[in-house]
């Protein structure tokens, strides 16, 4: 059973950064491409960034590009995503999602996962 927890969200002021992690089970990340997504109030969800499999290439997307780094430890098998220079548009939940597909295709770049966590809210104010 596939289960995806996210946590290390909060508060953080214009211009600091987080770390996020998502804590998989049910599947290997040397398996499957895994990828952190964000929703805002009354916003459409949109893609941060994946990572894939066996290689763990990774994907931005252009809603942070240049500002998030996704990573993941293979032995713990959690996922990360380094935020920095966090800016009030990011406010968001941010979480994680995976269609269990080796790569990051199409699912990833139109937000269609099978699974995906309950999220962690960030959120930047002054």
């Amino acid at each position: 059973q596939v289960q995806l927890v996210e946590s290390g969200g909060g508060l953080m002021q214009p211009g600091g950064s987080l770390r996020l992690s998502c804590a998989v089970s049910g599947f290997s990340l040397d398996h499957y491409a895994i990828g952190w997504f964000r929703q805002a109030p009354g916003k459409e969800r949109e893609a941060v960034s994946c990572i894939g499999g066996s290689a763990g290439r990774t994907v931005y997307a252009d809603s942070m590009k240049g500002r998030n780094t996704i990573s993941r430890d293979i032995v713990k098998n959690i996922l990360y995503l380094q935020l920095d220079s966090l800016k009030l548009e990011d406010t968001a939940v941010y979480y994680c999602a995976t269609d269990r597909y080796p790569a990051c295709a199409s699912w990833f770049k139109n937000a269609r996962y099978e699974y995906r966590g309950q999220g962690t809210q960030v959120t930047i104010s002054s």
